[in-house]
C-alpha cells in the first residue's frame, strides 16, 4: 500500500515508521483559523480532513493511495494554543501551563483513494504539567525547540522534561503528534493491517508504558471530542 504523509512534522514521520510502512511526505498547507460556531474537537477534525484533502488534490499520479492528515491542538482553560509566534510568546505559554494539566487532542483523517472513502478519528489525552522554573524556560526557548510546536513544548524533549509521564493516564504518541493505535484501527477498518507490534514499538521508542493501547485497539468507539 502505498501511504502518503499530509504533515511537515518530523515527528510525525518518526511515529508512523513504527508501523512498519513507508510514507510519502507531501505537506499540506491550508489556512488554519477557527470557526465561530465550531468547537475545539471540531476545528482540529476539520483541519486534518482538510490536509488529507489538499495533499490528495497535489498529487500529480493517479497510482492508488492512501492519504493521511493529521492536526495536533492544545487546549488549556477553554482556549487553543496553536505554535508560539515568538520567543515571548512560548515563553508565555510556558509558564501558563506550567504546574497544570490540559489537554491534547489530535485529529487523524485517513482519505482512502482506492475506494474514494474517507475516515476520522480523534484522541484526546491529559498532560500533567511540571512545575519548571523561569530559567528552566529560558534555557528551553534557547534551544529553538518551542517554536514548531503547538503549547510551546515537546513531550519528547527529555532535556528539559516538561511532561511529568509518571502521571499520565493516555496516549504518548498523541501527545507527539500521531496516535498510532488510533490510526491503526482507522486503518483496519478499511483493510489495512500490518505485522508490526505497533503498541510495543510506540512504548519502547517512547520509554513510556501505555495504560491506553489495549482499549483503543479493542475497539473503543472514537467519537469527535468535545473541548
Amino acid at each position: 500500500m502505498r501511504f502518503v504523509l499530509a504533515s511537515a512534522s518530523p515527528r510525525r514521520k518518526e511515529l508512523f515508521s513504527l508501523t512498519g510502512w513507508e510514507a510519502e511526505i507531501s505537506p499540506a498547507s491550508i489556512p488554519e483559523a477557527k470557526d465561530s460556531a465550531e468547537d475545539a474537537g471540531g476545528y482540529v477534525t476539520r483541519l486534518a480532513a482538510q490536509k488529507a484533502q489538499f495533499a490528495a488534490e497535489q498529487r500529480m499520479d493517479t497510482e492508488p493511495a492512501v492519504i493521511l492528515g493529521a492536526d495536533t491542538i492544545v487546549y488549556f482553560e477553554e482556549k487553543i494554543l496553536e505554535k508560539p509566534a515568538d520567543d515571548k510568546h512560548a515563553r508565555i505559554m510556558l509558564k501558563m501551563l506550567s504546574g497544570k494539566t490540559h489537554q491534547v487532542c489530535t485529529a487523524i483523517s485517513v482519505l482512502d483513494l482506492r475506494h474514494k472513502t474517507a475516515t476520522s478519528c480523534a484522541c484526546v489525552t491529559q498532560v500533567p504539567m511540571r512545575n519548571y522554573s523561569d530559567q528552566e524556560i529560558d534555557r528551553y526557548i534557547e534551544t529553538g525547540s518551542p517554536l514548531d510546536k503547538a503549547g510551546a513544548y515537546g513531550i519528547q524533549d527529555r532535556e528539559f522534561e516538561p511532561v511529568e509521564v509518571k502521571k499520565m493516564d493516555g496516549c504518548f504518541a498523541n501527545v507527539m503528534g500521531l496516535p498510532l493505535c488510533h490510526l491503526v484501527v482507522q486503518l483496519g477498518r478499511i483493510g489495512i493491517r500490518t505485522e508490526a507490534d505497533v503498541p510495543a514499538a510506540c512504548q519502547q521508542y517512547n520509554a513510556y508504558n501505555c495504560p491506553v493501547f489495549a482499549s483503543i485497539l479493542g475497539g473503543e468507539p472514537c467519537v469527535e471530542p468535545r473541548l
